[in-house]
Parts: C-alpha cells; sequence; structure tokens
C-alpha cells in the first residue's frame, strides 16, 4: 500500500482545446469513469470536471475544461473561458488537446498564445491519431511552439500512457504506508474495533449530496453560495450546466461533497444528445448520493416536472429536501400557502422537509448543512432487533395481522422485515401507520422507510 501526505497539494493537470477535439474522451480514459459526457455535438463540456488519478505510484488531480474559444463574445464561451482561466492558474501541467485529423484553426493558435503566455509546461496532445500512419502527421504541430508534442488516441488509448509518464516525470511519487512494528502491539483480548476497552469509531465519511431541479431553477447558485466561490457557471440562460461538477465544504468539521447536476428536462424535450446524457447522469449521481436537494422555483411555483424529478430521488431511496429558491423574488410570498401546494403535487414525499431559501443572497442556505447532516445520520441509523420488539409490543394496531418480530435489514434506505403470521398481506394503511411510527419512536423523520413483509403460514390441522 502507498500514500500520499493528506497536508500535501496533489499537483494539477488541466486538459484544454477548442470544442469537440476530445478532451471529455481523454478525460474519461485517464480517470477511468465517465464523469465527462461525450459526444460528437461541440460544446457539451462547459464547467470544470475535477477526477484523482494515480498513474505509477504517482498521484495528480485532474481537471477536464469546456471548450475554449478565445476572443469570443458569446456570453456562454465568455463563461468558460473565465473557468478555464481558474483552472490554468492552479495548474502544474497543461494538456493541450487538438483534432489531428483536421487542419489547425485560427482558434487552435489564438489558444496556444494564450497558453504560451502562462509560462506553464504545456504538452500538445494531438488526438485521433488511431494508425501508425497518422503520427508523421504530428510534425506540422510542432509550429505551436510546444517542446513536447504527443499523438493519442484517446478513444482507443493510444499513446496515453506515455502522455502520462511525461507529464507526471517530475511528480512526487507517493510515499509506502511504514511497516509496523511488532512492539507497538499487545497481546488482546480477543476483542475486534476496541482499544481499553473502548469503542473505535471509523472517522466520518463524507456526505455526498446531489442537487437537482429542473433548468434555471438555481442550482449552480446554491452550489455556489455553499462553496463560498463562482465555482459552476451561473448565467440566466436556462440549461447551462450540462455536466455533474463535485465541490467539497468542510463546514463544522464535517466534509460534505455537493454535486450540482445538469438541469433535468422532460424526456419528450431532450432532442439533443447532451440533454438526455445529462438525464442519465443526473439520475446517476442520485443514485451515488446520500442525499438528494431538490430545488423548485418560488416564482413560477411547484409544477409536475418538479415531482416528476423529485420522484427520481424518492425511487432511489434517498433522503430528500424540497428548497425553495427564489423566495425574495416573489412579492408576498406566502410560505404556507405554497407548502401546502408542494405537499398537494408530491404526496409520496410526505417525510420530506420542506426549506425556504434565497441562493442569491445567501438567506437560509447556511441551515441547509445541518438539515443535510441530520438527512444522512437518519437514513444510516441502525435500532437493534431488541429495540423494534419492544416497539412492536407497544403498538395497538386495529388489524388482524399478527406481527411475530421485527428486524431492520439494511440502511439507505432504512428497511425492515417484518414476520407476520396468516395468509393477508400488511394492508396499506396498516404499513403506513408501522412506518409513521418508526419515524416517530427512532428518529428517522426526512427519510424514505421500506418495510418487507414475510408471511408464516400455519400448518396444516392448525400445527404450529
Amino acid at each position: 500500500m502507498s500514500r500520499i501526505p493528506s497536508d500535501v497539494r496533489l499537483p494539477s493537470v488541466v486538459i484544454v482545446g477548442r470544442p469537440n477535439v476530445g478532451k471529455s474522451t481523454l478525460f474519461n480514459t485517464i480517470i477511468g469513469q465517465r464523469k465527462s459526457i461525450v459526444g460528437d455535438e461541440p460544446g457539451i463540456t462547459r464547467d470544470r470536471i475535477y477526477g484523482e488519478v494515480t498513474f505509477q505510484r504517482k498521484s495528480f488531480e485532474l481537471i477536464d475544461t469546456g471548450g475554449i474559444i478565445p476572443n469570443d463574445a458569446e456570453l456562454i464561451p465568455a463563461n468558460i473561458l473565465k473557468q478555464a482561466r481558474t483552472a490554468l492558474e492552479e495548474a502544474d501541467q497543461i494538456i493541450f488537446v487538438i483534432d489531428g485529423r483536421t487542419e489547425i484553426t485560427s482558434a487552435d493558435r489564438d489558444l496556444a498564445i494564450m497558453l504560451r503566455k502562462l509560462g506553464k509546461p504545456v504538452t500538445l496532445a494531438v488526438n485521433k491519431i488511431d494508425v501508425p500512419k497518422r503520427e508523421n502527421l504530428t510534425d506540422q504541430f510542432h509550429e505551436f511552439g510546444f517542446r513536447h508534442v504527443a499523438p493519442v488516441s484517446a478513444e482507443h488509448r493510444l499513446g496515453v500512457n506515455d502522455l502520462l509518464e511525461h507529464i507526471t516525470e517530475d511528480f512526487p511519487e507517493m510515499e509506502p504506508d511504514p511497516e509496523p512494528d511488532p512492539d507497538d502491539f499487545e497481546e488482546g483480548d480477543g476483542t475486534e474495533g476496541e482499544a481499553d476497552g473502548v469503542p473505535v469509531h471509523e472517522p466520518a465519511r463524507p456526505v455526498r449530496v446531489s442537487i437537482i431541479g429542473r433548468p434555471n431553477v438555481g442550482k449552480s447558485t446554491l452550489l455556489n453560495a455553499l462553496a463560498g466561490e463562482e465555482r459552476v457557471i451561473v448565467t440566466p440562460i436556462a440549461g447551462t450546466t450540462r455536466d455533474a461538477v463535485d465541490e467539497t465544504v468542510i463546514h463544522s468539521g464535517r466534509e460534505f461533497v455537493f454535486v450540482d447536476t445538469a438541469g433535468i428536462r422532460r424526456k419528450g424535450k431532450t432532442h439533443l444528445m447532451a440533454e438526455k446524457l445529462s438525464v442519465v447522469m443526473a439520475r446517476r449521481s442520485i443514485r451515488m448520493a446520500h442525499v438528494v436537494v431538490v430545488i423548485i422555483e418560488a416564482i413560477e411555483g411547484v409544477t409536475a416536472q418538479d415531482a416528476t424529478i423529485a420522484g427520481y430521488a424518492h425511487e432511489a431511496g434517498r433522503p430528500v429536501i424540497l428548497v425553495v429558491n427564489k423566495v425574495d423574488a416573489v412579492p408576498n410570498f406566502k410560505r404556507k400557502e405554497f407548502e401546502e401546494s408542494v405537499r398537494d403535487q408530491m404526496k409520496f414525499l410526505e417525510y420530506a422537509p420542506i426549506h425556504f431559501i434565497s441562493a442569491k443572497s445567501g438567506r437560509g442556505v447556511s441551515k441547509l448543512f445541518e438539515m443535510i447532516r441530520h438527512s444522512y445520520d437518519a437514513a444510516t441509523h441502525r435500532v437493534t432487533t431488541g429495540e423494534l420488539n419492544r416497539f412492536v409490543e407497544l403498538l395497538h394496531t386495529e388489524t388482524d395481522v399478527k406481527i411475530k418480530y421485527i428486524t431492520q435489514a439494511g440502511i439507505r434506505p432504512p428497511t425492515f422485515i417484518l414476520f407476520t403470521e396468516g395468509y393477508k398481506p400488511l394492508h396499506f394503511s396498516t404499513e403506513r401507520f408501522l412506518i409513521n411510527q418508526l419515524r416517530k419512536r427512532f428518529g428517522f423523520e426526512g427519510v424514505p422507510l421500506v418495510l418487507k413483509t414475510k408471511v408464516r403460514k400455519p400448518t396444516p390441522g392448525g400445527q404450529k
């Protein structure tokens, strides 16, 4: 095993290039998972996408930037350039990707000029060189003035290892874990997980939070407010965010990883491939999250699409927090009436708390940390079988179904198995009653609960 000291900053490698040259494909190839959206439509990646890579015992941070078009006056490209500059200023190595199958463009030349001015180490990755005869074409790219030119095929992983060997040449190797000293250990009593009679607790794991909602409801603005910096492109244009962007925040000693997902549109309207993939990746981020924050816009009010989006999180069994944003933009906003409207259209989320904020001004944002922590703790809470059976004995249900005993089978979501007698499964009303009582008794507010029943059928002749 090897490790890198926690107080050492990982070297940063930034991938840049004009749109549609294969930056995201190269990013995904290096990082080993599909984190950036990849496709033939130019300009799919817009925000910075982060990942951590270990190559030959050397760890570094890899950043994929949006396609850069220098001097473009359009709003989105200007913001992409702003995001890319932020990453480039912190870069230790830069991978400048160009398309080896096409002619050199003015955008390539302008970007090369900008990169040379930075004074950073730049490796020119000539992409889509997937056959040996194309390697000779890389000679023409020396005109950019960069010392190292690497022919690669990101899609087929050709030349990628050579590229990584070059850019990580001066990166520090991870330190090997120290060998254990036998004198440091004393013979114990066989009790695992304890020291001196005190239970050993693992460090609290980071809480992954997925932020979802319709386009332009304020997801990116909320992430920026939570992170305390301008991390994600925020514009008044609906659907600006397409990728899922991670941001780690330490609050009151606890680590939170926020994922700002692309705005989810109805499937019938997702004609572009990027829109369709955004829905897929947003749902994937929900599955990977511990807690899901669903943003609803106060101006337009709760819609059927809000309920559909929230349903994704509910179906995945994740704790849900309903956040109503832009409340300061509605004159004489009536919270009680709005909450009643939310409950009416999202009856399946009766357990989810509703919180009102203004992400733009920061009003109500800080309280979300406490709510997220509570939801995570509730979703991971375990109740002993003894406690559950004492709980069942105290229940007075008007039902002919006799519960023999109950046990908790899992967490996230908390799942319980009820062993009953008789042929009848639990009636809906009985199941709902039990879920509500479990929430009230054991602090499962804010999380979905799952009840499963196992029926013990009477033996023939009434014998037991």
